[in-house]
C-alpha cells in the first residue's frame, strides 16, 4: 500500500488497524510523544503556522504536500516503504534465504539494539536544536528548521512502531525510554556522544545538518539492506526524508560562504578582525567549524575494528553503503581492508579482515560523500575569486573513539605532541572566541524576504514559492 490513512488517530500504510493490540500501545504512547514535544519541541512555536511538508504517499513522485500546519497537530505516523515481492537476504551467512519478515530469536538482542540506537538519535537533534528558532536568520530558515525538527519526530515515530511490533514488553519499555533520555543530560543522557553537543547557534546547525545528518543517511542505507524486511522498507522511507535536511545544511553553509565572500570583495580585505567587524563570518573560522563537526561526527561510526560490526554483517542484520553495487561474494570471507593505528609516533596503515573493518569501510564512504560538498562549496568561493579553500581533515584528526582516540594528529596528519597539539588548537578547532563571535550574531529576523547580515538569501524558495513569502505565520 502506497497511500497513507490520515482518517486513522496515527496515520499509517502498515494496516494498523487490523492489530488491535499494536494500535492500542501506540496510542498510549502517543500522548507521552506529545508531551515530549511540548517540553523539548522548537521553543515558544507551538502556536505557529508554519509551512510544512506531510508524507501523503510513500511513492518516490508526489509523495508529499505543502501547507501551513502548527507543529504540535502535525500528523506523525508510520510509514513503509511497499514490500518488495519474494525478497531475499544479499549478504551474509543466510544469503539466497527469504528476508525476514518476524525477529529471529537468536538475533532479537542485537536488533533492538540497533534499532533503538538508531531511534534514539532522532529526539536528541530536536533537543540538540530546541532553541535556535528564538536567533533564526531568516523565516525561510525556520521554516527549514521546523520541517527537520518534525521530520526528525516521524523518524522516532519509525523506530518506535518497530520496536513496538516486534519486540514485546522489551519494546515498549525501550520506546518509552526514548522519551526519557535527554541530550547533555548529566544522568539519563542520549546514547551517542555526538548527540548530546550543543547546537548553540545556527552556523553549529547548519555543520550539523550537512554533516551528522550524512552519518544519518550512511546508516540509514546501511539499514535499508537488512534482511530484517520491516526494518529496510522503514529506513527506505526515512531516507526520502533524509535528503532535506542535508540540503539544509549544504546550502546554509554555502549561503554564509557566499555573504562571507561578498563581504571580503566589498571591502577588498581577507583580515578576519575587519571582516567581524562587518559582521560576517570569516572563512578560517568556517574551517574551524567544519573540523569540529567533521571529526566528531566520523566517531559516529564506531570502532575501526569492531566484532560486533562483523556479527551485524554476518548475521545480515546490517549492509554495507549500496550493498547491491558492490561486486564481490557479500560474504567478505578472506577479504581485508586497511585500517589506521599509531605506531612509533607515525600513523601507519594495517590490514585487518574486513568483517571487523566495516565501520571503517561505512566510514570512508561517508568520507568521500562529505568531501563532495566540501567542494561543491569551494567552488563558490572560486566563482568570487578568492584563492582561499576548505578542506576536510585528516581522519585521524580530533577522533575520541577506536585506536585513534585521544592520539593528537594535525588536520594535514601529522602525529605531534601535547605541547604542539594545544599551541595550536585553537587555529584548527572553534575557540571560546569564535564561539562567542558567532553567537553576537544571532539575532532574530523573521519579517518575509529579510535575512540576517551574515548570510545570503536562498536562489529560490521552498516547494516554488517566492523567497518573501510567509513561511510561518506568528499567531
Amino acid at each position: 500500500m502506497s497511500n497513507i490513512d490520515y482518517s486513522e488517530k496515527i496515520p499509517n500504510n502498515v494496516n494498523l488497524s487490523e492489530d488491535r493490540t499494536l494500535q492500542r500501545a501506540l496510542e498510549q504512547w502517543q500522548p507521552n510523544y506529545l508531551s515530549w514535544w511540548q517540553d523539548m519541541g522548537p521553543d515558544g512555536s507551538q502556536d505557529f503556522d508554519v509551512y510544512l511538508r506531510t508524507a501523503v504517499s510513500v511513492d518516490p513522485e508526489g509523495w508529499a504536500q505543502f501547507g501551513h500546519v502548527k507543529m504540535p497537530d502535525y500528523r506523525w505516523g508510520i510509514f513503509l516503504n511497499p514490500a518488495e515481492k519474494d525478497r531475499k537476504i544479499h549478504f551474509g551467512d543466510h544469503m539466497g534465504e527469504a528476508a525476514w519478515q518476524d525477529v529471529p530469536g537468536e538475533y532479537r538482542a542485537n536488533l533492538r539494539r540497533i534499532i533503538v540506537t538508531q531511534g534514539d538519535t532522532e529526539p536528541a537533534s530536536v533537543e540538540q536544536q530546541r532553541h535556535l528558532g528564538l536567533t533564526c536568520p531568516s523565516q525561510y530558515d525556520l521554516r527549514n528548521l521546523f520541517q527537520v525538527n518534525v521530520e526528525e519526530g516521524r523518524h522516532l515515530w519509525a523506530m518506535v512502531y518497530l520496536l513496538h511490533k516486534y519486540f514485546g514488553k522489551d519494546g515498549r519499555e525501550e520506546g518509552e525510554a526514548l522519551l526519557e533520555r535527554r541530550s547533555g543530560n548529566e544522568d539519563n543522557p542520549r546514547i551517542l556522544q555526538a548527540f548530546n553537543e550543543a547546537t548553540p547557534d545556527w552556523l553549529s546547525f547548519f555543520m550539523f545538518t550537512y554533516f551528522t545528518d550524512r552519518d544519518g543517511k550512511f546508516q540509514l542505507c546501511a539499514l535499508a539492506e537488512s534482511s530484517f524486511d520491516p526494518l529496510a522498507r522503514t529506513t527506505k522511507f526515512m531516507l526520502t526524508e533524509e535528503a532535506h535536511h542535508m540540503f539544509v545544511g549544504e546550502s546554509g553553509v554555502g549561503r554564509v560562504i557566499q555573504r562571507t565572500c561578498q563581504a571580503m570583495n566589498e571591502l577588498k580585505t581577507d583580515d578576519p578582525a575587519k571582516l567581524r567587524a562587518a559582521g560576517v563570518i570569516d572563512l578560517p573560522l568556517i574551517q574551524r567549524y567544519l573540523n569540529f563537526h567533521f571529526s566528531v561526527t566520523i566517531d559516529l561510526f564506531g570502532a575501526d575494528e569492531s566484532s560486533n560490526a562483523a556479527t551485524f554483517y554476518s548475521t545480515g542484520l546490517k549492509g554495507r553503503y549500496e550493498e547491491g553495487k558492490r561486486v564481490d561474494d557479500h560474504q567478505l570471507r578472506g577479504q581485508t581492508y586497511k585500517v589506521l593505528n599509531v605506531v612509533n609516533g607515525q600513523l601507519v596503515e594495517k590490514e585487518v579482515p574486513m568483517l571487523n573493518a566495516l565501520n571503517e569501510v561505512l566510514r570512508d564512504d561517508y568520507i568521500k560523500d562529505s568531501m563532495a560538498g566540501v567542494g561543491r562549496w569551494n567552488k563558490l568561493i572560486e566563482k568570487a575569486g578568492i584563492p582561499l579553500r576548505l578542506t576536510t581533515p585528516h581522519k585521524a584528526f580530533h577522533r575520541n573513539i577506536g585506536a585513534l582516540s585521544g592520539v593528537k594528529v594535525s588536520p594535514d596528519g601529522r602525529v605531534m605532541s601535547e605541547s604542539e597539539w594545544a599551541a595550536k588548537v585553537n587555529e584548527w578547532l572553534p575557540s571560546d572566541e569564535d564561539r562567542a563571535y558567532v553567537h553576537s550574531l544571532m539575532g532574530r529576523v523573521v519579517e518575509p524576504g529579510k535575512f540576517a547580515n551574515w548570510i545570503a538569501p536562498p536562489v529560490m524558495g521552498i516547494n516554488r514559492q517566492p523567497v518573501n513569502f510567509e513561511y510561518v505565520r506568528f499567531n
